[in-house]
């Protein structure tokens, strides 16, 4: 298929259809709050893109805050609901590794959630933000002995535990300190996601976890049992990210649970816990059609329940690790295009390239990952034919592509604004400093008005670090 207007064509992905109006905007793929004004202009939480632009400069992540504490409170409360009579509820652990800042931290404690960290720096996030210490989790596969001292000395409510050797550490830690440390197991389950291999996390052959099908997980078990200054909540289990099946979710259930009576029957310890992990999809483009939490909790609650029925033990302690699902939605980059140009592909087609002021120092996801974006003209209507475009950064680097494949306006110009939907999770938490570029500020906007989160980063910045 090829794209129309302007005489340029271009390849067209099968899952991307030219819209009948390139001023649509798909309302999966953005915030609640976000719409057109009357001149086409881009509008979030009362603002418009050209206001935030001036008031922020671009490039900048702009974060819809009713958009991301409904999505919070929506997965705080489809979960409490579909566990009420396992369980008495289910925990939803805010994952903030896809976007954690003092004030996020502050609208997940005051909505009523745990918060779920991969670091020290995370967790004091967190703690900042006023986060019970008991009700944040620490995870991560080569904590350092500092990272694990100083969430004992600050009371974190559960240590996930990733290896046997880390089991000695934290007992000896723990011991050191005078103190009992509630830990998790997680545990490797093998199940194969259908997702990207980076992020996908419970097979066999990969750095985390303690692997079920090898033995080392009973073997954890065991050794986490003979140490009194160590604590068993229960058993961990991640399968991944960005998915959409939810059978794989059962499968990682079945084993998880057959571990957890298996530890009661051999040790007769009957464990509080499980934490099914995270993971859950959202849309990016038109191609993706994710579940909404009620429905996740849901089929996570029927699962479960059948599991725990089927060997004839108590339904223990759910939680579950939302991240994406919650932040991505939530925000989306504002970029201005600098220069366009049309350039020949083989068998006669084009393509137009929109370079824009930011690129992978703040979006690297679709050069590590592939990922798909989609985007849009934000700072006024066209009437112009939408023509195939990829969005560019201005990095030296040729695979320095922020949207792959989109249809844009062909009278994209230097100036306009362009959004890119959908950034919220693991673009500004893994943005980079490459080419020396400061990194965008978040700004938050809600009832008319904006507030920075993160500020922008400036030149003097890069240059307090550098000893020269």
């Amino acid at each position: 298929m090829h794209s129309p207007g302007a005489g340029v064509t271009a390849i067209v992905p099968s899952w991307l259809q030219a819209p009948a109006d390139v001023n649509e905007l798909l309302p999966q793929l953005w915030s609640r709050t976000v719409g057109r004004d009357a001149d086409g202009v881009l509008t979030v939480g009362g603002l418009s893109a050209a206001e935030i632009a001036a008031t922020h400069g671009t490039p900048v992540f702009v974060l819809d805050e009713e958009d991301f504490r409904a999505r919070a409170v929506a997965y705080r409360d489809a979960f409490a609901d579909a566990f009420a009579d396992l369980c008495d509820g289910a925990d939803v652990y805010y994952a903030g590794k896809s976007f954690l800042a003092t004030g996020v931290a502050r609208w997940i404690a005051e909505d009523g959630l745990h918060l779920d960290t991969c670091s020290s720096g995370e967790f004091t996030l967190g703690l900042r933000g006023g986060v019970r210490p008991d009700w944040i989790a620490l995870h991560g596969n080569n904590k350092s002995r500092g990272e694990i001292r100083a969430a004992l000395q600050a009371g974190l409510g559960r240590i996930v535990v990733d290896s046997l050797e880390e089991i000695e550490v934290v007992a000896s830690i723990a011991r050191e300190l005078g103190v009992v440390a509630p830990v998790m197991l997680r545990v490797t389950v093998g199940v194969e996601a259908h997702t990207h291999s980076y992020i996908a996390t419970a097979h066999e052959d990969q750095k985390f976890g303690l692997s079920l099908a090898g033995g080392q997980a009973e073997l954890a078990v065991a050794r986490v049992v003979g140490h009194p200054e160590l604590q068993l909540r229960g058993l961990h289990s991640h399968i991944g990210s960005q998915i959409f099946d939810m059978g794989a979710f059962e499968v990682s259930a079945r084993r998880l649970l057959g571990l957890h009576h298996g530890v009661q029957r051999e040790h007769g310890v009957e464990l509080p816990e499980i934490d099914l992990g995270g993971g859950f999809g959202m849309a990016y483009t038109s191609e993706h059609q994710p579940l909404g939490p009620a429905e996740i909790a849901g089929r996570l609650a029927e699962i479960v329940a059948r599991e725990c029925l089927s060997q004839g033990i108590a339904v223990p302690k759910v939680s579950v690790e939302p991240g994406r699902s919650i932040s991505g939605p939530s925000t989306f980059t504002l970029y201005e295009v600098g220069t366009t140009k049309d350039v020949a592909l083989d068998g006669g087609a084009r393509r137009r390239y929109v370079s824009v002021d930011g690129g992978m120092s703040d979006n690297i996801r679709t050069a590590l990952y592939d990922a798909d974006y989609s985007a849009t003209l934000a700072s006024r209507a066209s009437t112009a034919p939408g023509v195939l475009s990829r969005v560019v950064g201005k990095h030296c680097e040729s695979g320095d592509v922020v949207v792959k494949d989109e249809f844009l306006p062909a009278d994209a110009a230097a100036g306009d604004l362009l959004a890119v939907p959908g950034t919220g999770a693991y673009c500004r938490s893994m943005a980079s400093n490459y080419n020396q570029l400061p990194r965008p500020g978040v700004v938050s906007v809600r009832d008319g008005a904006s507030r920075v989160l993160v500020r922008r980063e400036t030149p003097e910045d890069l240059l307090a670090l550098d000893a020269g």
